[in-house]
């Protein structure tokens, strides 16, 4: 199944606002999907899909904040561009506190939001691509044996060879050849790499 191309996803409850944005990002060629309400958006969420959230702070029923409070419960990576009316920084503030990336002040210049939205592009595939090698590490360590896997977290834990093989009560060659078959599993180039690619693997989604 082809994956969808990033898109823009703009949720505000009022109708100019939607088809107004709606043209203008259509008209920089950027995929984009309206909705009139946060619990609309929030039914057909795919958190696979790439993309940005340009949101409307303010609306009735489940607000801006609700929905990125909802998102964060999901443990949504999607980027969050809010847009306020004035006298609603305290909130944008209290949104960029909880991950949002930015926001922006109506009335606004359209430059200044496009450049927004692509500045969140970028943050989500950033973020997509380093899930993705996340995942590989983590299939790879799950090819292990029990045996390398023991050498795995032996070996980033800062222990010698010499050590190891008397942790595991094994000869020290036996530790070397293991430690061999580790690197060459994970597609390590080094120890150091190792190690970093342990951190990246046990770091939370």
């Amino acid at each position: 199944m082809k994956e969808k191309p990033a898109t823009v996803f703009v949720v505000d409850d009022d109708e100019a606002v939607r088809t107004s944005l709606r043209l203008l990002l259509k008209s920089v060629g950027l995929p984009v999907e309206t909705f009139e309400s946060a619990t609309t958006f929030l039914e057909q969420y795919d958190g696979n899909r790439a993309g940005c959230l340009v949101l409307d702070i303010r609306m009735p029923g489940m607000s801006g904040l609700d929905l990125q409070l909802a998102l964060n419960e999901r443990h949504s990576i999607l980027p969050i561009v809010f847009i306020t009316g004035h006298g609603d920084v305290p909130m944008a503030v209290e949104a960029m506190q909880a991950g949002a990336v930015d926001f922006i002040q109506k009335p606004f210049r359209d430059q200044d939001l496009i450049d927004r939205i692509n500045r969140g592009l970028t943050k989500d595939g950033e973020m997509r691509e380093a899930l993705r090698a996340r995942d590989d590490i983590r299939v790879r360590i799950s090819e292990l044996t029990p045996r390398e896997r023991e050498v795995l977290d032996l070996v980033t834990a800062g222990k010698a060879n010499k050590v190891i093989a008397g942790d595991l009560n094994v000869s020290q060659r036996t530790v070397e050849i293991h430690r061999a078959r580790v690197m060459e599993k994970m597609n390590a180039n080094s120890l150091a790499h190792l190690v970093r690619m342990v951190i990246e693997a046990q770091r939370e989604d």
